[in-house]
């Protein structure tokens, strides 16, 4: 018996993923949950365990290719010992085999199976990636298999376009032959479709070079191509500036000139997103700054009381995440956002609080989800393990959705403060600068103490001045005085 394991959706709209790493081989036995492969999506690394155990029959795809939802990531065959206990034995009597037990599709991407009787599985791990039992119709025996690979920059899937009534469907023939109004491909990616859409045709009577005929990305820009069409992407098709005579003769032109030793670095597919989400948080919200410069001793000398009386260690970042967790249930109005559709104002309940962190594949922000639910040594456990993940930047989907407020340590940069743009669609986000020794006025003498800077950014929709500047002097006074926070627990 083969199972084929869908890739599924990674949450928060995202369809596909390039493969970072595998790590098993055709030929290797896999227990249930055993991590499999490492993927990158537009938001994190994920490693993706597997469903059900086996040996390895074949994989989805080399390492660089890109996968959509919904195409096979692996193969598995039975397990060692369920695949020496079907083999016959010599003089036993002869086994009726009985035809194998067609089912209905499934909604959703899960699992592929030929057999209705499955082994026990894990339990679901992401949203798509089913471990109840498959009902998926068996695939014909004449729909091959597309390992793609990449060759000379491009995807190549070794399989050849169908011919059509038309004649050949290669670059230079009748793009339109290609279309078939009757046809009903399979496509996953609302990317793709609407790709389709802004070109003025239905994706879906393509026919699909993906698994099962899936229609890719790539089936819907070769068929522009052959149209004769620029394959614009969805944004910019519906933002396209009008003609001019540089587009009118087919002439891009560069906003500068390339100069001698100069370089281009194409974005990859979390720093377009990345790119993209900043813009629209500088687009959309009209954020204002509050700031005031803070004497930290007291909380230093607080930390090392409380690691001395514990004997475990507590990080400033910890116990400023304490403090602002606090200071929001007393000020809702900045753990809350703005729906600019519905014109309204969301208060959130829980505390969700997001802590940007830099990765090896760049800047994210990763979620301690139900913060207002932790007493202080959970709040650091559960820092900690961001902040471990942060190290290799592999992070599971759901630790980087759903964030409320943002608390951003930028003085581990070693600087003092940063107009930062708020992470949408939250309200506002919470900055801490570097710890320094200043002099400072203490009972009207000069004394060294050690000060940082606080920036809170916050967006004017949801909240004014004095509601932004009340959280950042409460957050100010715990850290000046950490015992004044025990009222507030």
């Amino acid at each position: 018996m083969s199972r084929d394991f869908i890739l599924p959706d990674l949450g928060e709209g995202l369809t596909e993923a390039e493969i970072v790493a595998w790590l098993v081989a055709p030929g290797d036995e896999v227990t249930t949950d055993q991590v499999v492969v490492e993927l990158e999506s537009a938001k994190s690394v994920v490693q993706l365990p597997t469903p059900f155990a086996g040996v390895v029959e074949a994989l989805g795809g080399e390492v660089g290719e890109v996968l959509h939802a919904g195409s096979v990531l692996l193969t598995l065959g039975s397990e060692v010992g369920a695949a020496d206990a079907a083999a016959p034995v010599e003089g036993a009597a002869p086994v009726e085999v009985t035809a194998p037990v067609e089912v209905a599709a499934p909604a959703e991407p899960g699992v592929v199976t030929n057999d209705s009787a499955l082994a026990e599985e894990s339990g679901a791990v992401l949203i798509g990636y089913g471990t109840r039992q498959s009902t998926v119709t068996k695939r014909a025996a004449s729909a091959p298999k597309r390992f793609g690979r990449r060759s000379g920059g491009s995807l190549s899937t070794g399989v050849s376009a169908p011919a059509t009534a038309g004649g050949s469907t290669g670059p230079g023939s009748n793009g339109a032959t290609r279309l078939d109004a009757a046809r009903r491909s399979p496509v996953v990616s609302p990317i793709v479709r609407r790709l389709a859409r802004e070109h003025g045709f239905d994706a879906s009577q393509l026919l699909g070079t993906g698994h099962d005929h899936l229609v890719m990305r790539r089936d819907v820009e070769s068929f522009i191509a052959e149209l004769g069409e620029p394959a614009m992407t969805p944004s910019a098709a519906t933002s396209a500036a009008p003609s001019t005579s540089s587009t009118v003769t087919g002439e891009t032109p560069s906003p500068v000139a390339d100069g001698e030793g100069d370089r281009r670095v194409p974005l990859d597919r979390m720093a377009r997103a990345a790119a993209a989400h900043f813009s629209r948080s500088r687009r959309e919200i009209p954020e204002a700054t509050v700031w005031m410069d803070v004497d930290a001793t007291e909380l230093r000398g607080a930390r090392r009381q409380l690691q001395e009386a514990t004997g475990e260690r507590f990080g400033i970042t910890a116990l400023i995440a304490r403090f602002v967790v606090a200071g929001l249930a007393k000020h809702p109005a900045l753990n809350a956002s703005f729906d600019a559709e519905r014109e309204e104002l969301v208060y959130h309940s829980a505390v969700n609080l997001g802590l940007a962190a830099q990765t090896p594949r760049g800047l994210l922000v990763p979620v301690v989800h139900g913060a207002e639910r932790m007493p202080l040594r959970a709040l650091r456990d559960a820092i900690t393990t961001r902040t471990d993940e942060a190290a290799t930047g592999a992070f599971s989907p759901s630790a980087l959705t759903g964030g409320t407020f943002t608390l951003n340590n930028y003085g581990t940069l070693g600087v003092d403060g940063s107009a930062a743009i708020i992470n949408h669609p939250e309200a506002a986000m919470l900055g801490v600068g570097r710890f320094i020794e200043r002099p400072w006025v203490v009972d009207g003498a000069l004394a060294v103490r050690t000060v940082t800077e606080l920036t809170l950014s916050f967006d004017h929709r949801v909240c004014d001045g004095a509601e932004a500047a009340a959280l950042l002097t409460f957050v100010a006074q715990c850290i000046e005085r950490p015992v004044s926070v025990l009222a507030e627990l």
